[in-house]
């Protein structure tokens, strides 16, 4: 099982590295947002419907990935395995992560209306007034929130369920589990960016079964971004601007990444970080990018050993 199960990491970062991600038709991201789409309406009682969704939503995707794991390895480990590190590449996003904040920084420098509008596909947030500064400092933060929700978090889920699961369980078995804990990580994600929101009664549980799923890996990234740049003392600085977003994890990645760069990171009347500084210029952004690449591999790494050993 550890073999198999960091070869699955391996394969799933290498689809990662030249695929991107898959296509949006077949992506089970994608499909999933679907099934979450008709959650967002009218209802009577719309946090007991949002409660009850964000129970059984994500635990049939991660059960439906677990089956199909299961049922192709007890067929062929090989198949079961190619099946995994494909279905845990769909939970992962490291380069499309880079390209997208890169494409973002390179655009605010000479194309304000375009690096405005490519920032929606990273924030969420209303980009029409936004300076070339605050273009930057959004995309350097959703990088580094980001990096956690996206990318550590799955990884986390796998790497410990794996670990646990190995111990009991067959091997195939054991991969089914790890992989369905990604898929399930991954959906309490996917519903807390679709409907977790103030204003969207029926996003409550997902906001809340997200923020008790992410405090781990909210964290952990820290700590990583921190590895990547041998500055232990960024954490120091992580954990002072942590508090000062409404979420209790993505100040963690965000202040952290602050810290390691000395800039401002801003979200006009909602938090300043690292208030001290100045806003990213193009090369400061760009470089904070390249924390989030190398911060990722780090944990990609880090996680083959730990499933491997």
């Amino acid at each position: 099982m550890s073999v198999m199960a960091a070869g699955v990491v391996v394969a799933a970062m290498g689809l990662d590295r030249a695929v991107g991600e898959p296509p949006e038709s077949v992506h089970p991201v994608a499909l999933f947002g679907r099934l979450v789409g008709p959650l967002d309406g009218s209802w009577q009682h719309p946090r007991l419907v949002g409660a009850v969704a964000a129970l059984v939503l994500p635990a049939v995707a991660a059960a439906l990935v677990a089956s199909v794991v299961w049922l192709t390895s007890e067929a062929a480990p090989l198949a079961g395995a190619v099946v995994a590190a494909g279905l845990l590449f769909a939970t992962i996003s490291l380069r499309r992560l880079r390209t997208t904040a890169t494409d973002v920084i390179d655009r605010s420098t000479d194309n304000l209306a375009g690096a405005r509008e490519a920032l929606l596909a990273l924030a969420g947030r209303d980009a029409d007034e936004l300076s070339p500064g605050h273009v930057r400092s959004a995309a350097v933060e959703s990088a580094a929130e980001n990096l956690a929700d996206g990318f550590v978090a799955p990884l986390t889920g796998f790497a410990l369920v794996a670990v646990a699961a190995g111990r009991w369980l067959t091997p195939g078995a054991a991969l089914a589990a790890a992989t369905g804990a990604a898929a399930w990580v991954k959906a309490v994600n996917t519903m807390d960016s679709m409907v977790g929101y103030r204003s969207k009664p029926v996003g409550w549980a997902a906001a809340r079964l997200d923020d008790l799923v992410m405090w781990l890996p909210a964290r952990l990234t820290a700590v990583v971004i921190a590895a990547a740049t041998a500055n232990a003392g960024a954490l120091r600085g992580g954990a002072r601007g942590a508090g000062a977003t409404a979420s209790p994890n993505a100040g963690w990645p965000m202040a952290t990444l602050a810290a390691v760069l000395d800039a401002r990171l801003e979200k006009s009347g909602h938090y300043t970080l690292n208030a001290a500084a100045e806003l990213p210029t193009a090369a400061t952004a760009h470089r904070g990018v390249g924390i989030v690449t190398r911060a990722g591999w780090l944990v990609a790494l880090t996680t083959v050993v730990i499933v491997g050993v």
